[in-house]
């Protein structure tokens, strides 16, 4: 890469302002002290043993002398340089970094790794001295198939540019990639972490695959040989098998998604018995859509149990982890799906003529056991006689039981009866003895309420009577 010398200081009366290769030469000859002048004018070279006045900020500075030592009559005329501005050396060197700076590699660790928009990558690039600080904006991190984060060893394509405001330079990036590794295996191998941690390739959530389904679904190319090998295998398995064809796209950056929708299709279809999704064989990149997130979680989303036939034998893709079941390849899908009808017809007749010999001779042993159990059973009508001299025994203790509880109870109520006539007050008036009630009905207890011509009501056992008070006697 050219690089260009930039001088800050401006021309001087030894350098020419159009510069050539001769002129650079005559320049590196000119005597030292005319050197010296061009230097910048910093305070903190201002004194330097035996050295001549400096200007600062055109203001002269002339070191202390010793008191021995005469002033010399007259100085040597210094030319005053060229003062820049902060957006004067700033500009000059934006235009010189970014005009030379145009087409840069860089390798270094990722540290400081942010994104606060969303969309845009700021973050910075070391090695064991420096760091430089990056930018990745937004239709450049959207080709990024892999995740940044702090400490990963990149190899950056970028361009360097100078921010003025803030006073720095920083590389902005069009290409990132992992160094040592490949992009789309560190994507894979990231993505296969992430999605394990979360319980998508735990065998508890996978679903059975169904030993004769009558419909099966494919989601492929519908021009690809994978197709063509499922239909031929199935169709020479099975030939009445039913089978449902979902055309997609399996490579090229919308593939997955389409991929993704038509899992979700096929799940609306209710006679669908089982998923096979897959292509034929590819290198990573044409294989890359079945390693994509979001058929990733279609497939664990589904209802249907979905097998995996991607590429060849020794291809893995993050599909195959998450489906219920994986295929090498799309032909040994076909066969896990269906068996071969004549062979499962054979095996029908073996298991029939194994269902009817077991079952004569379950029968045949029933009926001799049956033999032997009628062998050891008597007669039941020998035991008639026996049984009626019982139940005739019975029926005499019940009736002597049943008389004897009546007359128990007889007796039990005439003696409460006789209880009951010694306790009434009808009993006490048998004896002789009379009730006085008032005009209301009231007993009377007592003479002293009783005035001579009162009414009375006099209740004997047997009849009443009604008398006057003539006297009342206490």
């Amino acid at each position: 890469m050219k690089q260009e010398q930039f001088n800050i200081f401006g021309p001087d009366e030894s350098t020419e302002t159009s510069t050539s290769k001769p002129k650079k030469r005559q320049a590196r000859k000119t005597p030292q002290k005319a050197r010296k002048a061009k230097k910048a004018p910093m305070l903190m070279d201002a004194y330097q043993p035996g050295a001549k006045a400096r200007v600062e900020t055109g203001v002269k500075i002339v070191p202390p002398q010793p008191e021995s030592q005469p002033k010399p009559e007259s100085q040597p005329e210094v030319k005053t340089p060229h003062i820049f501005s902060v957006s004067e050396i700033t500009g000059d060197l934006k235009t010189l970094i970014e005009r030379n700076f145009k087409d840069v590699w860089i390798c270094g660790e990722v540290t400081d790794f942010r994104n606060r928009t969303g969309r845009h990558y700021y973050f910075a690039l070391k090695d064991e001295k420096n760091k430089v600080r990056s930018v990745i904006f937004n239709a450049a991190s959207r080709r990024i198939p892999f995740e940044l984060k702090d400490g990963l060893e990149v190899v950056c394509h970028g361009s360097l540019d100078v921010y003025g405001p803030a006073g720095y330079y920083s590389i902005i990036i069009d290409h990132i990639e992992p160094k040592g590794i490949g992009a789309l295996q560190l994507a894979f191998e990231q993505l296969k972490k992430k999605l394990q941690a979360e319980g998508l390739f735990s065998a508890e959530r996978k679903q059975p695959i169904p030993y004769l389904p009558r419909k099966v679904g494919v989601i492929t190319s519908p021009t690809g040989a994978a197709i063509r090998d499922i239909v031929h295998v199935m169709t020479r398995r099975f030939p009445n098998i039913e089978i449902l064809l979902y055309p997609v796209r399996v490579q090229g950056n919308e593939s997955a998604g389409e991929i993704a929708d038509a899992i979700r299709a096929m799940n609306g279809i209710a006679d669908l018995d089982v998923l096979i999704i897959g292509r034929g064989g590819g290198s990573i990149e044409d294989l890359w859509a079945f390693n994509e997130e979001v058929v990733a979680r279609a497939i664990a989303a589904s209802e249907l149990p979905i097998i995996s036939a991607v590429g060849h034998e020794i291809d893995f893709t993050i599909s195959d982890f998450v489906a219920d079941l994986r295929a090498p390849t799309p032909s040994a899908a076909a066969e896990m799906v269906v068996p071969v009808r004549s062979e499962l017809l054979n095996t029908i007749a073996d298991r029939k003529k194994q269902l009817v010999y077991a079952l004569k001779q379950g029968l045949h042993r029933r009926f001799q056991e049956l033999g032997k159990v009628a062998g050891r059973i008597r007669d039941p009508r020998r035991r008639f006689p026996d049984l009626m001299r019982s139940i005739d025994a019975l029926s005499q203790r019940l009736a002597f039981v049943m008389k004897s509880t009546y007359e128990t109870r007889v007796q039990h109520l005439a003696k409460l009866a006789s209880n009951m006539d010694h306790l009434s007050p009808l009993g006490v008036l048998a004896k002789g003895y009379s009730v006085a009630e008032d005009s209301k009905g009231s007993v009377i207890k007592s003479s002293k309420p009783l005035k001579v011509g009162d009414a009375l009501k006099l209740r004997f056992h047997k009849g009443s009577a009604l008398a006057k008070v003539s006297k009342v006697i206490d």
